[in-house]
């Protein structure tokens, strides 16, 4: 088993955006900070708090933030899943004309015509791990999440040599990582054709989502070899109703995040609970970095690609080190 995946490609292409998108630095809005130092304001609307990952991402992006003196991060909005709040928290950003705007969209086709109108209004936009139907934003930071969903295929294959029955907890179906790491799971297990996906659900990122799906699937397939969750709250919800039916020994668990806090994915490698998962990087120090270029005129990427690891029994310690910022954070 390989323990360390060829990092993917970072792709940061300099691109000159279309008429009507914001691409200059912005006027500071935000008056004057320590020292009489102009202070350059940031918005960010978050998806949904709830879900690990991203309360992880906020309380990074705070401290990468603060790494800025002239760098103003509002507190930060929380669409809670929510498309409608999202977009009326994304107005509301335009309305205050910070001179930074950062969305994590729940979902790309309602978040659209909001994004828009930021562009429309001069107000350069970060877009994370998400995707809107525009091009009309400053610069996209996330990861491939089909390269992703390739790589949890060919650990499920490795896993499976002799093929099994495989079930999936899907995001939100409507997002676009979703979509990707679907795809590309499903691509790479065809080097198997006894391996088959037995059964697929919506459970919307979120672990109680995961375990009353899992509990259905459990009643209703005496054999389940394996589970694939597009993120490790999900995957881990499975691990729970299967553990509870004392299954757990019997099925073999693959997760995406890799988040290096107690009781995330990279924890969950180490106690034998999941098999294996996939860093996704948070996005946050990309982002902070990004905000603090736009705002001082600097030229960014339109799209900035970031890598994934894969979490195994034998670098989990590793990367739990590598990754944990709770020192700093707390700190």
């Amino acid at each position: 088993m390989r323990s360390l995946i060829r990092p993917l490609v970072a792709v940061v292409a300099v691109v000159t955006l279309a008429a009507g998108c914001a691409s200059k630095a912005p006027s500071a809005s935000g008056g004057s900070g320590a020292g009489g130092k102009k202070q350059f304001v940031v918005g960010y609307s978050q998806s949904n708090n709830a879900e690990p990952y991203r309360a992880q991402l906020n309380l990074q992006l705070e401290y990468f933030m603060k790494q800025h003196p002239d760098m103003k991060l509002l507190p930060i909005a929380d669409a809670h899943q929510s498309s409608a709040t999202q977009v009326s928290q994304v107005q509301n950003f335009i309305q205050q004309k910070v001179d930074v705007l950062i969305v994590s969209p729940n979902e790309p086709a309602p978040l659209t015509a909001a994004v828009q109108q930021a562009c429309q209004a001069k107000i350069p936009v970060i877009i994370l791990d998400r995707s809107v139907n525009t091009d009309c934003y400053t610069s996209f930071i996330g990861g491939d999440n089909y390269e992703i969903g390739k790589l949890a295929g060919q650990e499920a294959v490795k896993q499976l040599p002799n093929g099994g029955n495989v079930v999936e907890l899907r995001g939100i179906m409507s997002d676009q990582p979703q979509i990707d790491r679907d795809k590309g799971f499903r691509d790479a297990v065809k080097a198997n054709p006894k391996i088959k996906i037995v059964a697929d659900r919506e459970a919307k990122w979120l672990k109680d989502s995961a375990v009353p799906i899992m509990q259905q699937w459990l009643s209703k397939y005496p054999k389940i070899d394996l589970v694939y969750g597009h993120n490790d709250p999900m995957t881990l919800g499975a691990y729970l109703a299967a553990k509870a039916q004392h299954r757990e020994s019997q099925i073999k668990f693959i997760g995406i995040d890799g988040l290096a806090i107690p009781d995330g994915g990279i924890r969950a490698v180490q106690l034998g609970e999941l098999t294996s998962t996939f860093v996704y990087p948070t996005c946050a120090k990309e982002a902070a970095d990004t905000a603090y270029a736009i705002a001082h005129g600097q030229q960014v990427g339109k799209k900035q690609v970031l890598h994934t690891t894969q979490v195994t029994k034998e670098n989990a310690a590793q990367l739990y080190k590598q990754y944990d910022m709770s020192g700093k954070i707390s700190g």
